[in-house]
């Protein structure tokens, strides 16, 4: 592993992600099953530890943003941005919230409504109708920033400052090159960015593809099956 390039981190990350959507689509029950009680093990062993990570994020970026570190330019020191601010805005709120706010936009407060998951949300109507939003906007608000900006942070500084690829093994270039024996690391890493972030975005495109079949069949008639499912897919991608 120590010794894969991007060539083999490519092909590596591949084969992975090939085997993994195989098995989902021979198996697609009981890779369903797999997955809900892997998230179910996660969040239960480890959501204190992910609340007390994205709160951290919070009160970082804030602390950066209001520091002498906030003035640094993630580009060369004479570089402009290219797009205005709003135009930037447009853009993040477009691929960062895309397909996943317009979908669970309506469903995740009217699920937190009917499936109240607090004492808080068992109270009086008013409050009832307040706590589902405020979950909303927990999931979508500035938590959720916080967690994609650590990291675009970090990897845009080391790619478009320091002139190295934009992979997570050159993130950690500073901390391997103390100890030889964490650069067998390096690639591991790279392969699990790249087949998470592959799963990340194939969950976007895959509920953009039941919504458009979903609005086909309630608008058209049409059937909600495989067929149409790959032709809303094929229409996703090229707007992509």
């Amino acid at each position: 592993m120590a010794r894969l390039g991007k060539q083999g981190v490519f092909i590596v990350s591949a084969v992975l992600i090939a085997a993994i959507v195989a098995i989902g689509a021979i198996f697609p029950n009981r890779f369903g099953d797999l997955a809900n009680t892997a998230l179910g093990a996660t969040t239960h062993y480890f959501g204190w530890f992910y609340l007390i990570s994205v709160f951290g994020f919070v009160i970082f970026l804030v602390v950066l943003a209001f520091s002498k570190y906030g003035k640094i330019r993630l580009g060369p020191q004479d570089s402009k941005p290219t797009y205005g601010f709003f135009s930037w805005v447009s853009m993040l709120l477009a691929a960062g919230f895309g397909v996943g706010l317009v979908f669970y936009g309506m469903a995740e407060p009217m699920t937190h409504y009917l499936n109240p998951r607090s004492a808080m949300s068992r109270g009086p109507r008013p409050r009832r109708r307040a706590t589902p939003i405020q979950y909303s906007f927990f999931n979508w608000g500035i938590h959720q920033w916080a967690a994609f900006s650590v990291v675009g942070l970090i990897i845009a500084y080391y790619q478009f400052r320091k002139g190295q690829a934009g992979m997570v093994s050159n993130v950690l270039s500073s901390v391997t090159a103390k100890r030889p024996k964490l650069r067998r690391l390096g690639p591991v890493l790279d392969i699990f960015a790249v087949v998470a972030t592959v799963m990340g975005v194939a969950t976007s495109i895959g509920l953009a593809v039941l919504q458009i079949n979903g609005g086909l069949h309630s608008v058209f008639g049409v059937e909600e099956n495989m067929t149409w499912q790959f032709i809303s897919w094929g229409r996703c991608s090229s707007a992509t």
